[in-house]
């Protein structure tokens, strides 16, 4: 079967992994590397050994050359409408970093493009791919904690990026936090109904915005999904998956993001204060699970393009997870709970 000729737009940092997560499914032929600055590009095709594939400082000159099947969109959030826009004028299939549009206006008229046009528009969520966000998930469905009523995460990093993240307003909520709603909205079972968020910078941020945010968000399933986070803490810091603690009708489930994940399962009515509780296995990875972060996602897209099967992470469904993101924008800068609207109208 014929490899997925692809043009890569945007050749930044965050490209590396990207394109090589690729390369390592042999399912993908690079065939262009776009960036404003030429030289980027040009350094990409050299890091990677892409000798065949052509280099260009616009994308449209770009896709009219080699006539891609598919667009890697990996520029920054502000222009990314414009990209994908351009790659599905153009009939091509999508694949685009997160978040998925700078507004959720934005994000609506991307899904309603690719439907009309009967193209696969997808996500980097590369979060759920993680094995333990895939075992996690499988458990809860299981029922194995009963049904699940509180979903709870911190998220405590103090990276030092430098660029354009720095200067950036809404910085965890926009470019970080998207993934840890994601990943909350999978363990919750249910779509985003309102959200309480606020945002702060505390003094010792290098960030030009707020970096800290508390938000509260209630699902249409009854789950209360419940977010700490900073990406200017320094010290004792969480995996980049967060920390969790998932409450259930029947018992609880912990992650530490890593390795460590544990389960108790209430058995009945102590003779004390508590019900006794025993510890329950979480079963390892199932056959059928997809993992492998960039290149899970990958993969879904590639197959998603051959079958006619939308991808896990599909525009069209990720919406929700950005509404999540821009109700908590909104909440903050409003100081007050406001109801979200994912729908795609």
């Amino acid at each position: 079967m014929s490899r997925i000729r692809v043009v890569a737009a945007g050749c930044g940092r965050m490209s590396t992994n990207f394109l090589k997560a690729a390369l390592e499914t042999g399912e993908v032929e690079i065939v262009g590397l776009v960036d404003p600055e030429l030289s980027r590009a040009q350094e990409r095709r050299a890091e990677l050994g892409l000798d065949a594939a052509a280099v260009g400082d616009g994308l449209e000159a770009m896709l009219r050359q080699q006539r891609p099947d598919a667009v890697f969109d990996i520029v920054v959030p502000s222009v990314r409408h414009g990209i994908a826009t351009l790659a599905l004028d153009h009939g091509c299939h999508i694949l685009t970093e997160k978040p998925m549009a700078d507004t959720m206006d934005h994000a609506r008229d991307l899904v309603r493009a690719a439907s009309a046009a009967g193209l696969v528009h997808a996500v980097v969520q590369n979060r759920r791919y993680h094995p333990g966000v895939r075992r996690i998930a499988r458990f809860l469905r299981s029922g194995a904690i009963g049904d699940v009523t509180g979903v709870y995460c911190d998220f405590f990093l103090g990276p030092h990026f430098g660029g354009f993240r720095e200067e950036m307003r809404h910085v965890l909520l926009l470019d970080m936090a998207i993934h840890t709603f994601d990943v909350g909205r999978l363990f919750s079972g249910g779509a985003p109904r309102t959200v309480w968020c606020r945002e702060w910078n505390p003094k010792n941020s290098w960030y030009a915005h707020d970096a800290s945010a508390i938000a509260v968000f209630e699902m249409d399933s009854g789950v209360v999904f419940n977010y700490r986070g900073s990406w200017c803490a320094e010290g004792l810091r969480t995996s980049w998956e967060s920390c969790w603690r998932i409450t259930g009708t029947s018992g609880t489930l912990l992650w530490d993001g890593e390795q460590d994940i544990r389960a108790e399962l209430a058995t009945g009515r102590g003779s004390g204060l508590f019900s006794a509780c025993e510890a329950v296995t979480v079963p390892e990875l199932d056959p059928r699970d997809r993992v492998g972060g960039h290149r899970g996602i990958i993969e879904d897209f590639v197959q998603a393009i051959r079958t006619g099967e939308p991808p896990e992470t599909a525009g069209a469904e990720n919406i929700k997870s950005l509404a999540m993101v821009f109700g908590a924008i909104e909440s903050a800068e409003a100081g007050r709970v406001v109801h979200i609207d994912g729908e795609t109208r």
